[in-house]
């Protein structure tokens, strides 16, 4: 929500407080401000200019000579490019010296030889976002209204003398999403009354029952429907001040009929829609669901297909409207529309919301509905829809509001004692000065028989339970006021061996390089079970806010993939990630998906890049293996871990292998397979996933500690010829097992397969330690041993080379 300071003073007084420290007061309370941006900020010396004349650049054809007044400085000469600049306009003027948002200066210079003293500005130039410009000006200069003084400061002119405070609202705070919401809100923190605009216009003599009918079908989504009827209006453009408080909320302005409905949007929080009457045809508003497979095009120009649980706004035969979310083109204002009516209603959240995602479509109007909006203020914000039509458009009101009312208008009552909400906040606060803050909220209360009697304003939709009250007295109070203390125990806080695991894993993988990632838990129906290390029954959601964002994961490497993918596509070439999150199988016996938390990583371009020494080193199975192993080592589980190789979809069929801890399958681990690979755009990725809550259960190796061996080791290298398909892991396993006491350790050192190798054959070459803590080791006991491990490889068919 942006909150213009300057409208904001038309219903509040802000005590004329810096605006810094209103925006900090304001967040303290409780709506936070994310941003205090000074519209006026880095311009100067822009004033408004009147084109005496122009012509035709003699040296350009898109340039144009034009002859300015620019008041004190008389008239100037400027080169000015817009295709829609002529002479008689009043125009914006940069004069020479002025200064332009992004650091832009004005000087004096010559465009092919003509010479030009300044700049004829558009509003984007001015720092106002093109996507609010009115669309008459959205490719040129802006054209002021006829009463611009010429001279005069073009900024205070156009309203950007102002400053807009940006309010990061959660979803709750719905009130805060109109001019008036926020007035509240402020009159409560600075003990102030707000100031309602005043309503009054004259009407006709004429009755807008005598040629409008209303009837609502749907009933329990549009509880209440109000139609007023403006005849003989005139649609133009609005005048400066409803253009620039339009822009500075976001708003893009577009002619007064839609300017007002728009203006009452953000002043009341209540959305307003205008038919042309005529174009309506048949002098009747009927409110239906729609049929299944009816369409409707939309303001936006969209044809919508509709079910039949969506609501619209019908002429008695054909749809109008989607109701809650967005007019239709058919019965759209246009500069020929010269009776309107004004729709003003309530319709149920639940209802627009489920619309406005099965037709795709999202409108500051459905966004108000869903959040709920006031059933208080349908009405009003008709009535002052309809005044401002007889004032800026001419129109003639006619008497009285067609009108269907079944709504319930009655305030949630809360009854709640002093105590409690001490209690709950833990200190002291006077029943004086709760009700103060109570009545600086406009809450309806009574203090009766030791407790508070509370009618909370129809506005204030979130306030439903005793805790609501509490909330809103400690915010007021102010949170900093709540003091701080300490739990009273004699026991010192310290981590869970469990939770000192994972932080041990979380530091490990941080300390080899990797990066903390935190994605979403909801996926995709298809990405869901992707990589998954066990599938079993995935859970939905009843009303996911996308399909991307329905069903959740049970597995963290498609995520992963994705911020990789992500980053590549941003030039970050080098990406090397880990995430520590929950997976979601199946149900437990309350019917709720079984959380298992699980370790993944993925690394991708090159591992070691060191220009100065020319050293590269490219991502590679083996480089993510060690982290693996690096990581098991951490958890003293290193001897207990093997790498089986496994099948599985996604993943490189040759470089992809199963992580068993103890033979148990706990993870996978492999290259992406080069389908995945092009359809990220990656180049060689690597991933690996594991069962972290199953790993750290499992009982740790006592940690022991051996001194360091006073005697030699003794080394043989052996080369074996071995099928393509063989593991070198099996083969250490029976050197291991044939290997007497004497053998330590097995390392395979080379791998070579080539044109001297025999077709379906490699050589493995393994280095075998022997050593003997006690003693210095005998050529003829080493030879022994080894002579063991040869016989039992031949047994196993690897020729030694």
């Amino acid at each position: 929500m942006l909150v213009s300071l300057n409208w904001l003073k038309q219903y509040v007084n802000t005590q004329d407080l810096p605006n810094e420290e209103l925006a900090e007061r304001i967040t303290r309370s409780g709506i936070e401000v994310d941003a205090v941006i000074d519209r006026a900020s880095g311009i100067q010396n822009v004033v408004v200019g009147y084109v005496e004349s122009k012509e035709k650049h003699p040296e350009a054809d898109r340039l144009n000579v034009c002859q300015v007044n620019v008041g004190e400085d008389g008239i100037q000469q400027i080169v000015c490019g817009a295709p829609n600049v002529d002479a008689g306009q009043k125009v914006i003027v940069a004069r020479p010296g002025a200064k332009l948002p992004g650091g832009i200066k004005i000087k004096k210079s010559k465009l092919r030889g003509q010479e030009s003293n300044g700049m004829i500005c558009s509003l984007q130039e001015l720092g106002i976002e093109g996507r609010v410009v009115p669309k008459a000006y959205a490719e040129g200069i802006y054209v002021l209204p006829e009463d611009a003084e010429v001279g005069s400061d073009a900024l205070a002119y156009l309203g950007l003398r102002d400053t807009v405070l940006e309010l990061g609202l959660t979803p709750n705070r719905s009130d805060a999403l109109s001019m008036l919401g926020v007035a509240y809100e402020v009159a409560a923190i600075l003990s102030e009354d707000v100031k309602l605009p005043e309503i009054s216009y004259t009407t006709s003599t004429e009755k807008a029952a005598d040629v409008l009918s209303l009837r609502v079908d749907a009933i329990d989504a549009n509880p209440m429907y109000a139609a007023k009827v403006v005849k003989n209006i005139t649609v133009k453009e609005s005048p400066m001040w409803l253009q620039e408080r339009l822009m500075a909320a976001g708003v893009r302005p577009h002619n007064n009929v839609v300017d007002i409905t728009n203006y009452v949007l953000m002043e009341y929080g209540q959305p307003l829609h205008a038919f042309d009457y005529d174009k309506l045809a048949t002098k009747e508003i009927v409110v239906r669901y729609a049929q299944d497979g009816e369409t409707i095009t939309t303001l936006d120009g969209q044809e919508r297909t509709l079910k039949s649980n969506n609501v619209v706004i019908t002429n008695g035969k054909t749809a109008q409207a989607i109701a809650g979310v967005m007019g239709g083109a058919e019965s759209e204002v246009s500069d020929e529309t010269t009776t309107v009516v004004i729709e003003s209603a309530y319709f149920q959240g639940l209802s627009v919301r489920q619309t406005s995602k099965e037709v795709g479509l999202r409108s500051d109007s459905s966004a108000r509905f869903e959040k709920g909006v006031d059933p208080n203020r349908v009405l009003p914000a008709a009535e002052r829809a309809a005044q401002l039509l007889a004032e800026l458009a001419g129109g003639e009101v006619l008497e009285g509001t067609v009108l269907v009312d079944e709504l319930s208008k009655e305030p949630a009552r809360v009854v709640v004692s002093p105590d409690f909400i001490n209690n709950r906040l833990g200190m002291k606060i006077s029943l004086e000065e709760m009700l103060d803050i109570l009545n600086r909220l406009q809450f309806k209360v009574e203090a009766a028989n030791g407790v508070l009697i509370i009618d909370a304003p129809t506005r204030r939709q979130d306030i439903k339970i005793e805790e609501d009250i509490v909330e809103e007295i400690a915010r007021l109070y102010g949170y900093d006021e709540i003091p701080t203390t300490l739990p009273a125990s004699n026991v010192a806080g310290r981590l869970t061996p469990y939770q000192a695991a994972r932080r041990t894993v979380r530091n490990q993988l941080e300390g080899v390089g990797l990066y903390q990632a935190v994605t979403y838990s909801l996926t995709s129906a298809a990405l869901s079970q992707k990589f998954a290390l066990q599938a079993e029954d995935t859970t939905r959601l009843l009303m996911p806010m996308s399909e991307d964002r329905s069903t959740l994961r049970q597995s963290l490497i498609p995520h992963l993939l994705e911020a990789a993918s992500y980053n590549v596509a941003r030039s970050q070439e080098n990406v090397a990630l880990y995430e520590i999150g929950s997976v979601f199988l199946g149900k437990t016996a309350e019917e709720l998906p079984r959380e298992v938390e699980h370790v993944a990583g993925i690394i991708t371009g090159k591992w070691v890049d060191h220009a100065w020494q020319g050293e590269k080193k490219q991502v590679d199975f083996f480089v993510l293996k060690g982290i693996v192993e690096s990581v098991f080592a951490k958890l003293s589980l290193q001897n207990r871990v093997t790498f089986v190789k496994a099948q599985v979809d996604g993943l490189h069929p040759g470089r992809t292998a199963e992580i068993q801890l103890d033979g148990n399958k706990v993870g996978i681990i492999g290259g992406l397979h080069p389908q995945e690979q092009k359809d990220l755009d990656l180049k060689d990725a690597y991933v690996f996933e594991m069962n972290l809550a199953a790993i750290l259960a499992a009982d740790t190796d006592v940690l022991t500690y051996k001194p360091v061996p006073r005697f030699p080791a003794m080394t043989r290298d052996v080369a074996l010829v071995l099928n393509s398909d063989t593991a070198a892991g099996e083969i250490v396993a029976i050197i291991e097992k044939a290997g007497t006491k004497l053998l330590k350790d097995v390392r395979v050192f080379d791998v070579y397969e080539g044109d001297k190798m025999e077709a379906g054959k490699k050589s493995v070459a393994f280095s075998l330690t022997f050593f003997d803590p006690e003693r210095t080791l005998t050529v003829e006991e080493v030879e022994a041993a080894y002579n063991k491990v040869v016989a039992a490889l031949a047994e196993a068919r690897a020729e030694v080379r």
